[in-house]
């Protein structure tokens, strides 16, 4: 099971790596403002559903990396680091210029624009590799079952993002308009962003 301190540090880093502007936030907004409320929920819960299925994909390959060669997990563990510490460099080099369209948009059912958002997530190569790099990095295998720790911390994850998500498409008109309105937000959240992804790559390298 996740101690309390566990859990908490990893909602934080999750938390904050969720609203940091990306492709996955970017279109909830995008899909409130254009298509309405409850289709930007719709979609948003999609795209937060689609980590359950890097959830398993890590479970399955980081768990049999533990049990069969410590090498290996350690390779992994450098690779995960390396690849979170390119994601810090380039949102903090990133200009932050980001504006969000609205208008009219083609109606779509609403669990038509739930399965989309699955669908865009769940086959995202990126998202497999962030999972892969970022998940590992809070279990503590002296707890032991590792399997299980990652599991808990995928479901939080997906919780959290669906939570997040549904507010975004709930607010997506505001916040849209916000951030058009003020161009250096994009900027700030990607400074912030960049800073966590460093520090979690920095954290992921030189943990023993």
């Amino acid at each position: 099971m996740l101690t309390l301190a566990q859990t908490l540090a990893f909602l934080a880093a999750a938390v904050l790596l969720t609203l940091s502007p990306g492709p996955d936030n970017l279109m909830v907004l995008s899909m409130g403002m254009s298509k309405g409320r409850r289709q930007g929920i719709a979609f948003g819960l999609g795209c937060a559903i689609g980590c359950l299925s890097h959830t398993v994909l890590a479970v399955i390959g980081v768990s049999a990396l533990v049990a069969a060669s410590p090498v290996a997990f350690t390779a992994l563990r450098w690779a995960g680091g390396l690849y979170l510490l390119w994601l810090g460099v380039q949102a903090l080099r990133s200009s932050g210029a980001t504006r969000l369209e609205g208008g009219e948009a083609p109606t779509q059912s609403l669990g038509r624009l739930f399965a989309k958002g699955m669908v865009a997530n769940a086959i995202n190569p990126k998202v497999v590799l962030f999972f892969l790099s970022f998940l590992p990095q809070f279990v503590v295998p002296a707890q032991g079952a590792v399997a299980l720790q990652l599991g808990l911390l995928g479901v939080l994850f997906t919780a959290q993002a669906a939570l997040l998500f549904g507010l975004l498409g709930y607010f997506a008109g505001a916040i849209g308009a916000w951030m058009n309105r003020t161009p250096g937000a994009g900027r700030w959240l990607d400074r912030i962003a960049g800073l966590v992804f460093v520090g979690l790559g920095l954290r992921l390298i030189t943990s023993r």
